[in-house]
């Protein structure tokens, strides 16, 4: 006699799980591909997160009615966790720095005076004509606790072999030069602007360069901005970490 073998079904949410993890991975590299062309990445990875946390919920009660019923989809379910708890590591690596770091998205090898951005046609098309603001002392000094290695940079060279010298580092760093002015003039200053971009998600920073020659020495300082929010989640401090070591790979080949 023929016995009739029935197939326990698949649990629906185990299924969903899975789907919500791809669908809010997709989401994600969509937002992250579309940057260059005007999409609110925030707003997008906004929207992936919340996706990635219903395919969390919907994995945990995939796992709650497999236990209990005895249907399929462990493997989707826990396929489904896994991608969207990777998803979610960025964003609360994120949130941990945010609570970690001062609430300050400008940071300046020079608190008392920072470099001030070129106001020039080129300079304000490349920061998409906006001018980071000004921020009182009184808001950096909040640096100086937290990022306390953060100090002008001295240069034992002339200042056009400094100058030069600080092309080559933003050159080495991959950052987009936008305006560039040698030492010179009444003043003496040099002065660099150029945009610098994070690895992973791309956000822009806005960096500015002032070059002060000095008795035998050039003095450089520096300021980061990020363009977006009040926080740098330490953007800002690695673009200016990133700068001192280039710069100290170039001066110490000459």
């Amino acid at each position: 006699m023929r016995r009739l073998i029935v197939e326990e079904p698949y649990s629906k949410a185990a299924m969903l799980s899975r789907r919500l993890a791809m669908f809010s991975l997709a989401v994600a590299v969509m937002g992250i591909l579309g940057v260059a062309r005007g999409v609110d990445l925030i707003a997008v990875l906004g929207g992936a997160v919340v996706i990635a946390c219903g395919a969390i919920l919907s994995a945990i009660l995939a796992f709650a009615i497999i236990w209990r019923s005895g249907r399929k989809g462990v493997g989707q379910a826990l396929a489904g966790l896994v991608l969207a708890t990777l998803l979610l590591a960025y964003p609360a690596y994120l949130a941990q720095q945010a609570m970690r770091l001062p609430r300050l998205a400008d940071i300046s090898t020079d608190i008392a005076d920072p470099p001030n951005f070129s106001l020039s046609h080129g300079a304000l098309a490349a920061r998409g004509d906006t001018t980071p603001p000004s921020v009182a002392i009184a808001r950096r000094k909040a640096q100086i606790k937290a990022y306390p290695q953060i100090q002008p940079i001295l240069l034992d060279l002339d200042a056009r072999e400094a100058f030069d010298a600080a092309v080559k580092a933003l050159a080495a760093n991959g950052w987009k030069i936008v305006e560039q002015r040698p030492p010179g003039g009444r003043a003496g200053l040099g002065h660099i602007d150029a945009i610098a971009t994070s690895f992973i998600l791309g956000f822009p920073s806005d960096i500015t360069l002032r070059l002060r020659p000095l008795a035998g020495q050039t003095r450089i300082d520096i300021r980061s901005v990020s363009r977006f929010g009040p926080y740098d989640f330490g953007a800002n401090p690695r673009n200016i970490a990133s700068f001192e070591s280039a710069l100290e790979a170039v001066v110490d080949k000459k």
